[in-house]
C-alpha cells in the first residue's frame, strides 16, 4: 500500500470502473470469446487467456495474425452486443446500495467498454446510470493511460487529487494512479500493486466509499427521528 495523495479529510468524487468492479461480467466475457474463437477455428481457452491480458487488437495480432483485425473486431462487437441483449448479468453485492446513495454530481463511470453496452448492462441489473460516462470512444488512449480518468474528473469539475478511483484490474489501477488520484481496489483476493487501500469485495468498501463522498444521501437525508 502507498499513501493517499489527497488532503487529509478532503471529500472525494468517485470514479468507478464497470466490468469486474460494479458488474460481474467474467462469464459473459468468457462466453463471447469462446464463440469468437470457435468462428475462427481456434482453441477457446487459449484465446481467452490471451484476451485476459491484452486489448482486442493485440489479441487478434497474437491469435490470428493473418486475418484482418477490423473484421475480427467487428465480429467481436457483434457478439458483445448480442450478449448485452440476451446474456445474464449480475451486479456485485453492494453496488445498488452504493450507487443509489450517490447523487449524480458526485460520481462517474470510466470503462474500456462502450457506453451503449454499459447502459444495456445497467438496465438489465437495475443499477442507476450517472450523467457522466467515459467510454472507449471518449479517449484516444485507454487504460493504463491516465486519459480516461482525467477526462472524467474534468467533466465532473473535480481536481484529480479530489477523486477516488474504484478498480479491480491492474491496468485500471495504473490509470488512476497516473492521473494522480486515490485508488482503492475491490473484488480481488489480493491487493493489486499500487492501490492505496484494498477490499476483498465491493460490499466491504461501501461504507468507506460513502464516508468520503460529498453530498451522499447517507449524509444529507434526515433520519426519521429528525
Amino acid at each position: 500500500m502507498i499513501g493517499e495523495p489527497a488532503r487529509p479529510g478532503a471529500k472525494k468524487y468517485v470514479l468507478f470502473d464497470v466490468d469486474g468492479t460494479l458488474i460481474d461480467a467474467v462469464d459473459n466475457q468468457r462466453r463471447v470469446w469462446r464463440v469468437w474463437a470457435e468462428r475462427y477455428g481456434l482453441d477457446p481457452d487459449e484465446v481467452h487467456q490471451v484476451a485476459l491480458r491484452t486489448r482486442p487488437m493485440e489479441t487478434f495480432a497474437q491469435v490470428v495474425p493473418d486475418r484482418d483485425p477490423q473484421e475480427c473486431l467487428a465480429t467481436l462487437h457483434e457478439l458483445e452486443d448480442e450478449d448485452v441483449r440476451t446474456g445474464v448479468y449480475a451486479a456485485f453485492d453492494g453496488a445498488s446500495e452504493l450507487l443509489d446513495a450517490l447523487p449524480p454530481e458526485a460520481w462517474a463511470l470510466v470503462t474500456s467498454n462502450y457506453e451503449h453496452r454499459v447502459r444495456g448492462r445497467f438496465a438489465r441489473t437495475g443499477l442507476p446510470v450517472p450523467r457522466i460516462i467515459v467510454d472507449a470512444a471518449s479517449v484516444e488512449e485507454g487504460k493504463p493511460s491516465p486519459a480516461p480518468y482525467l477526462l472524467a474528473a474534468k467533466r465532473l469539475g473535480a481536481q484529480p487529487r479530489d477523486c477516488l478511483v474504484i478498480e479491480d484490474a491492474p491496468s485500471g489501477v495504473q490509470s488512476g494512479l497516473r492521473a494522480g488520484m486515490t485508488v482503492w481496489g475491490v473484488n480481488a483476493p489480493a491487493a493489486v500493486d499500487g492501490v492505496h487501500r484494498h477490499f476483498g469485495s465491493l460490499r466491504e468498501a461501501v461504507r468507506d466509499i460513502l464516508a468520503v463522498t460529498p453530498w451522499s444521501q447517507a449524509e444529507t437525508t434526515p433520519s426519521p427521528n429528525q
